[in-house]
């Protein structure tokens, strides 16, 4: 059997991706600080009002994943203040889902060989843009919370719904229909879409031990949804 030349690989992907963020590092980093600024102002605020800083103090003390620290940590996570600090930091992500839109109305742009400029960035603010894809998020974060003390099962949601946010944004989709091309496109390129999004995770958390990197490879996986979602739905809907 003739293997399809039009099936894109991983590496073809990845490597697109590579030249999507290479070329728009300016507007990566002005993500990453804008990102960085409101979650870092939240967890900071969120610790104040909840009261719970002397408590992660003394868990920093204790060594990483030893019993009195997993049992100091399952403690912390049952108190009021935690679960307040939890809430609020869900929803600081919400607020700040639709940057990732900014990022793909770029790649999008670079394609169509139109002029790029910063404000492209808050484009998911724009009008509806902002209740459609916050709301989404809120969804997509209470299934994914449900699904987390399931490590396959919340791996799944994440690439079984990676593509929902191109779909609504560029094809105007309703949220089940992406999930249900998102799906489909799951069905088709499995091999592909596990590999670049395991790739995708393991860049964009690869600088969380330093701010320069994390300013840098925060945003990577814009890219990498950007790239599939450019060669895999052109793909499903030229068998059609």
């Amino acid at each position: 059997m003739k293997q399809n030349p039009q099936r894109p690989s991983a590496a073809d992907i990845l490597r697109n991706a590579f030249d999507y963020w290479r070329r728009t590092l300016r507007y990566q980093v002005l993500f990453s600080l804008i990102y960085l600024s409101v979650f870092l102002t939240a967890v900071f605020f969120g610790i104040a009002k909840t009261g719970i800083g002397q408590e992660l103090l003394s868990i920093s003390k204790l060594q990483p994943f030893s019993e009195a620290y997993t049992q100091a940590v399952q403690a912390l996570s049952r108190t009021p203040g935690f679960q307040r600090l939890s809430w609020l930091l869900m929803l600081t992500s919400v607020f700040l889902y639709p940057l990732n839109l900014g990022l793909m109305k770029v790649f999008r742009k670079m394609d169509l060989n139109e002029k790029v400029s910063a404000a492209d960035i808050l484009a998911g603010y724009q009008g509806a843009n902002f209740f459609i894809f916050t709301g989404f998020y809120l969804f997509w974060s209470v299934v994914y919370s449900l699904l987390f003390s399931t490590v396959f099962l919340a791996y799944f949601w994440v690439i079984a719904t990676v593509f929902c946010a191109p779909l609504m944004f560029f094809m105007n989709k309703k949220i089940f229909e992406s999930i249900s091309l998102s799906w489909r496109a799951l069905r088709i390129f499995p091999a592909e879409i596990i590999l670049c999004t395991a790739a995708a995770a393991i860049i964009k958390y690869a600088g969380i031990f330093s701010v320069a990197g994390a300013i840098l490879t925060l945003p990577f996986w814009n890219a990498v949804i950007y790239a599939m979602y450019k060669v895999m739905f052109s793909e499903i809907y030229r068998r059609e």
